[in-house]
């Protein structure tokens, strides 16, 4: 590797690797124990690095990793969270981009999100589609990432107690646990509009007369599909693209017909002859509109326009799935719909549909995709809508815990009879030295030039290399465009202000900022309300206990009334709800609404008016259910020796007829297993929280991994 000798990547390695402890450093080098091609050369070791960096952030307790366990934030908010009038400024909207943790990280990229098929809605920020732009780091980009501090990480970034988590609501003696040491060990199975949970279950295709056969998969030729790729996609001067028919029957016509159509949407056939030989020719049918919209009249009338399906991963985010299938299928991303966005690092089964793409098509891709599994279609007259759902049901282990069986038994009953504080987990404040609710309490103060300070300045930290260059040079500069030059991934946040200072100058920074997709740029001010709904139910909790008591707020329907003195016991406090700061809420009428005012009054804020200079800013708030109750609570602790080995069964296991684990009486390690169901925009980070009775951040999982070493 250019530029570093491999006895540094050794030395790093090495004492990246003492900060471990003794079994996590044992299941790292087992994990990577399988044969590789190049497995002794130098390049090895970067591969090494790049696991321990991702096993540094599974510690004691629970994940570290960017994004973890966030249940999303959908567009719904009942029962977790009540909606007043029509806005929720509390749950991203309808068509958000679809980061899992609903924080904005500094450094990732934004893409569009897939709209709702059918509403045939443009990108909000057309530049996001820009050709040839790396997805990904360079190589010397890579090698500069190595070369971050593992010790920087313990230094900067945000405690629960910094955005007000601070309260507990069991009093059993809490534990430790590893959560995330494989993503195999956190699986999370959507709940449906009518409150099924979803399950891969079959694979088989509906029969349908109208689909043709298998071999259009295979009639056409690797080159003829490029060149019908490229005149697909616009990517030649070529108006058509003739293919010759080689065993000339009517039979081997048609199937050739239906793979263009069928493989290639937007392409129309015709039958041509030339020089006594017969030629299958390829055309746009209706210049690029036609790639977006599936070609109408070639749909069955009496088929539902949408194939819905169940969608099994690993490892991916719902957007990162959604972009892989449309690449595949070569239709746009926006034909896709889905009711909820799911975390990366975990296995996700959702429902999703897509317009006018048959099962058969979708079906061909569980022979090219690894890591997915699409089954259980069906054909139906609507698509999904982001907040249909009705939440997700979790199945967690936690490995190696250090708890007796009596301390788990009472901290998962405690779990299921009371609940846990509904706070908004870590996740929605990012993961840098600048934390998210910042940058959206100086929009809502108007202070633009200090929202451009937030997300551009150099910061503390680990970050990846070109992000500090960039930084730096806009530090030294202040020239947008010589700062978007250092960045090879202008998909990010930084690249995208950048991008719009570029365009509309450093004296119009509301312009700038707003060339951001909309749903991101209102992430950060969900983060600010987020992080006052925090600390106000910590203030409620400490002053008040979990009892309801006169001035609390709690629902009646879609309606927020006070509690008062005469009704008080006629609620519990699962009833109780707090407001996220807005110009239509109410306040509760005891200490703690004075406390929402001196908060927002020392951010420079007025409570009696939460309207913005720029709509979209405008708060009109929501309400938040204090705590939450999981439901369908089960557990059992097992004993296991290798930490390699799955601990339960996955739908495709059991598809394959993989028998269950079997654990003995005793063993080296002790894992929990937990299954439990949480309404949509709740964090199972926080249920996870109030088991272990530990700080789920970064910082703090990590510092206190370092003193145990000592």
């Amino acid at each position: 590797m250019p530029g570093r000798p491999c006895g540094w990547f050794l030395r790093v390695a090495l004492a990246a690797a003492a900060l471990l402890r003794p079994e996590q450093r044992a299941c790292l080098l087992v994990d990577r124990s399988a044969p590789r091609a190049r497995s002794q050369a130098p390049g090895s070791l970067k591969c090494f690095l790049g696991t321990l960096t991702m096993e540094m952030t599974d510690m004691t307790g629970v994940s570290l990793k960017r994004g973890s366990v966030a249940v999303e934030d959908n567009d719904s908010v009942a029962p977790g969270e009540a909606k007043r009038q029509k806005v929720s400024e509390c749950c991203p909207t309808k068509g958000q981009d679809g980061l899992e943790n609903n924080s904005l990280p500094s450094g990732e990229t934004v893409p569009g999100p897939p709209e709702t098929a059918g509403e045939g809605k443009k990108n909000s920020d057309p530049q996001l589609e820009e050709e040839g732009e790396e997805d990904g780091l360079s190589e010397e980009g890579e090698e500069e990432e190595e070369a971050e501090s593992f010790a920087s990480m313990m230094k900067h970034g945000l405690t629960e107690l910094d955005v007000g988590i601070t309260k507990f609501v069991s009093s059993h003696q809490g534990f430790s646990g590893i959560l995330k040491e494989r993503y195999s060990d956190f699986v999370v199975h959507e709940i449906g509009k009518n409150g099924q949970i979803s399950h891969l279950s079959d694979l088989s295709v509906p029969v349908d007369e109208e689909d043709p056969s298998e071999d259009v998969f295979t009639v056409l030729t690797a080159e003829e599909k490029q060149r019908l790729e490229e005149l697909q996609l616009f990517k030649n001067k070529e108006t058509s693209v003739a293919i010759e028919v080689i065993e000339d029957t009517k039979e081997k016509r048609t199937i050739i017909h239906q793979a263009i159509k069928s493989l290639f949407p937007g392409l129309e056939t015709k039958t041509e002859d030339r020089e006594g030989k017969k030629y299958i020719v390829a055309y746009h049918a209706a210049g690029k509109k036609a790639l977006a919209n599936p070609r109408k009249h070639s749909w069955p009338k009496s088929r539902g326009s949408y194939c819905h399906f169940v969608l099994y991963k690993e490892n991916k985010d719902t957007m990162d799935a959604i972009n892989l299938l449309s690449k595949y299928l070569r239709v746009k991303p926006n034909i896709f719909s889905y009711m909820g966005t799911k975390d990366k690092r975990a296995i996700t089964v959702q429902e999703i549909a897509v317009l006018k793409i048959t099962a058969q098509r979708l079906a061909h891709l569980n022979k090219c995709l690894m890591n997915f599994k699409l089954g259980n279609f069906s054909y139906q007259k609507n698509p999904l809508k982001l907040g249909e759902l009705q939440g997700n049901h979790f199945t967690v282990v936690l490995r190696n815990i250090t708890g007796t069986d009596d301390q788990v038994e009472q901290a998962m009953n405690s779990l299921k009879e009371i609940g846990f504080i509904n706070y908004y987990g870590m996740q929605r404040f990012g993961t840098t030295a600048v934390p998210t609710y910042q940058v959206g309490r100086a929009i809502l103060q108007n202070s633009w030039a200090e929202v451009m300070d937030l997300i551009l300045k150099p910061r503390s930290g680990a970050e990846k290399g070109y992000l500090v260059k960039c930084r730096e040079e806009w530090a030294k500069t202040k020239d947008p465009a010589a700062a978007l030059r250092k960045l090879p991934v202008k998909r990010c946040v930084e690249g995208q202000l950048l991008r719009g200072l570029s365009k509309y100058g450093l004296k119009n920074i509301v312009s700038a900022f707003g060339i951001i997709p909309r749903n991101n740029r209102l992430m950060y001010i969900h983060s600010y309300q987020s992080y006052v709904w925090n600390n106000m139910v910590s203030k409620r909790i400490e002053e008040y206990g979990l009892n309801p008591v006169p001035g609390d707020l709690v629902l009646k329907g879609a309606a927020v009334t006070c509690i008062g003195e005469d009704d008080v016991n006629n609620y519990s406090i699962h009833d109780v709800v707090m407001p996220l700061p807005g110009f239509d809420v109410i306040y509760p009428q005891h200490k703690i609404s004075e406390a929402y005012r001196e908060m927002l009054t020392a951010d420079n804020l007025d409570i009696d008016n939460m309207r913005h200079k720029i709509r979209d800013y405008s708060l009109s708030g929501a309400y938040r259910k204090i705590i939450i109750r999981p439901q369908n609570v089960s557990w059992e602790v097992v004993a296991y020796d290798d930490p390699k080995i799955p601990l339960f069964n996955t739908d495709v296991d059991n598809l394959e007829g993989k028998p269950p684990p079997v654990f003995a009486s005793e063993g080296k390690y002790r894992a929990l297993k937990m299954d439990f169901s949480l309404p949509p925009s709740t964090y199972a980070t926080m249920a996870i929280r109030e088991v272990l009775k530990m700080d789920t951040s970064i910082k703090n999982q990590t510092q206190l991994n370092t003193t145990w070493l000592r």
